[in-house]
């Protein structure tokens, strides 16, 4: 092998290092590497910006703002009231989720109708009395297999398909060509939580950690003419408090929040703090402070537009995690004030500043405006629940779904090309009002679609250099030349991949090796793509590698044995399942 062979090994190893081993973002070390290799000259302008011209990748997109429509207008609030009733059973209260919210998945992006269906769970399962950690990881995992459903069930198999039509010059895959696989892959994980999820799941009585605010705020007042008058926040010293930290403060009728150091006091201003509230008496023992005694609403609970009090999952890609609060320099990082933390479903008591986050910590947060628009941009949190989101327009529901079913109908039936479907009904949505140009621009998910573009470098790298050529040759030669071992190895790698990376990256560099071995055996590769788009949504062990599994991992009070319980047996079945049926279909 030549050493530009050598260096694509090199970056793709050192790739998969960072990515399993540090808490860098996703895409900026996908674009690191991209970078890496078009300097060195392993591949060119042209391949290494492919992927982001790839129909593909620009259908995902589409398809972000599409689902944004249906979600935006409400359309899958309506579907929830008319789907959930009243179960007999916890079984089938999981089977009253799991059906709608799979078939949703099979055709919109899962983010947000696992976001919309996480509150409308928790106040379904209190209705019917049963706890939401029996509720919410069906929820995650029903979305996950929906996906499988259709070809534009999730992005991996939209760019896969894309990837397949470059490399191959053909048409790629229809609309519904994995469908035969989905349905039994579909039937076999609901059976499974149907019949087992009831009595594996742990039985968490999880509260609402963040209802009363006022039990982990507490508020007082500057003395008029006292001695803190007119003195800044870190003069008086209230930035370097121990047990408690300012949130912000109330001046009249304006809420200031974020507030910061150098802000000069007024008398009257009324203070917020966050952290352990015995500590009033050591902030009333602070000369020119007083109790709040006042009549009106207090600050805590007051509607302000510059204020937007969020719920948030912090990711495994955020850069705070291993930091206390404090050290970590939150406010300043991301220009919100942290409330309060709830960890396995419960609030994290002590002191606030010095707690440590984790992967999976739920965050109460009180933040400006801009601090849910950086969010598009920054996936260092997973949003929960925005309590001051853009409220939906019920009255363009039906219109959504009506525009949604005529993608999928355009799609299918060859009137349209996936990605020209695509497009027409994104910006159908718009201008029907189904969504604001707005919520349009918040639901183009940036880091997904950068890695999706950069991991095509990696992929043209290993097939341009011949290291895909090599790596095939090995693996037919573990394979021994038979297909249905070829189809079990392909299908381990890339579930194996998709645990410790993203299901995009992992798909797109397997594809490559995977085209090449098809080749040495003179085989179809249809079957084998199959399995990579299965494998690579088959995440269900742990909660980091799925974004729906990160979110409901906190609000369902779950550890993280919780999935490891329930994922492996999950993992198992869907893979016989898939295998199996991918091997009959295509008669191998």
């Amino acid at each position: 092998m030549s050493w530009h062979a050598w260096f694509a090994i090199a970056v793709v190893a050192v790739t998969l290092s960072t990515l399993i081993f540090t808490r860098f973002a996703t895409h900026l070390v996908m674009l690191a590497a991209m970078t890496a290799l078009l300097l060195a000259g392993v591949i060119d302008a042209q391949s290494a910006l492919a992927g982001f011209a790839n129909p593909g990748l620009v259908t995902v997109a589409a398809m972000f703002v599409v689902a944004a429509g249906v979600h935006g207008s409400g359309g899958i609030d309506i579907l929830v009231n008319h789907v959930l009733g009243k179960p007999r059973s916890l079984a089938s209260a999981i089977l009253r989720i799991a059906v709608p919210v799979s078939l949703l998945s099979g055709f919109l992006n899962n983010t947000p109708v696992v976001a919309t269906m996480i509150p409308a769970v928790k106040r379904w399962g209190a209705r019917i009395q049963q706890p939401v950690s029996k509720l919410y990881i069906p929820l995650s995992y029903a979305a996950i297999l929906g996906g499988t459903l259709t070809m534009i069930g999730t992005s991996t198999n939209l760019v896969v398909n894309g990837q397949v039509q470059q490399i191959t010059g053909g048409e790629g895959f229809g609309l519904f060509d994995i469908t035969a696989i989905g349905i039994p892959v579909l039937i076999a994980g609901i059976g499974l939580m149907w019949w087992f999820f009831p009595k594996w799941l742990p039985r968490n009585d999880v509260e609402h950690v963040f209802a009363n605010k006022r039990e982990f705020t507490l508020e007082v007042s500057v003395t008029p003419n006292g001695p803190l008058e007119g003195k800044s926040i870190k003069a008086a010293g209230l930035r370097a408090l121990e047990r408690v930290f300012l949130v912000e403060i109330g001046r009249g009728n304006n809420i200031i929040s974020a507030v910061p150091p150098t802000m000069e006091l007024r008398g009257g201003d009324r203070l917020v703090f966050a952290g352990e509230t015995d500590a009033v008496s050591d902030l009333l023992h602070i000369n020119g402070l007083e109790p709040s005694v006042t009549d009106s609403t207090p600050i805590i609970d007051r509607n302000d537009p510059d204020r937007r009090l969020v719920e948030v999952v912090v990711s495994q890609h955020c850069s705070a995690i291993g930091e206390a609060i404090r050290d970590s320099k939150f406010r300043e990082r991301y220009g919100a004030v942290v409330l309060a933390v709830a960890r396995n479903g419960q609030r994290v008591q002590g002191n606030l500043s010095n707690i440590t986050l984790t992967a999976g910590d739920t965050l109460l947060l009180e933040a400006r405006s801009a601090f849910v628009s950086r969010q598009r941009y920054n996936r260092d949190f997973l949003l929960v629940n925005d309590l001051e989101a853009e409220p939906p327009r019920y009255g363009r529901a039906y219109l959504a779904w009506g525009l949604l079913l005529a993608v999928v109908v355009a799609a299918a039936t060859g009137a349209l090309s996936m990605l020209q479907a695509s497009l027409v009904g994104a910006i159908g949505m718009v201008v029907t009002g189904c969504c604001s140009v707005s919520q349009a621009e918040k639901s183009l998910d940036l880091p997904v679609l950068l890695t999706i573009a950069a991991s095509f470098a990696l992929g043209a790298a290993l097939k341009e250099t011949g290291v895909a050529e090599v790596l095939a040759e090995v693996l037919v030669g573990w394979g021994r030349g038979d297909a249905w071992l070829l189809l079990i190895l392909t299908y381990l790698m890339v579930v194996l991949l998709t645990e410790v990376i993203t299901n995009n990256a992992a798909a797109l560099l397997a594809l490559p090796i995977v085209m090449h071995t098809t080749q040495l055996l003179g085989v179809p590769f249809e079957p084998y793509v199959m399995a990579i788009m299965i494998a690579a949504s088959a995440s269900f062990i742990t909660p980091l590698g799925y974004q729906t599994n990160l979110m409901v991992y906190g609000p369902g009070g779950y550890r993280f044995a919780d999935f490891i319980k329930v994922g492996i047996p999950m993992s198992l079945l869907v893979g016989c399942v898939a295998i199996v049926t991918i091997g009959l279909v295509y008669s191998l």
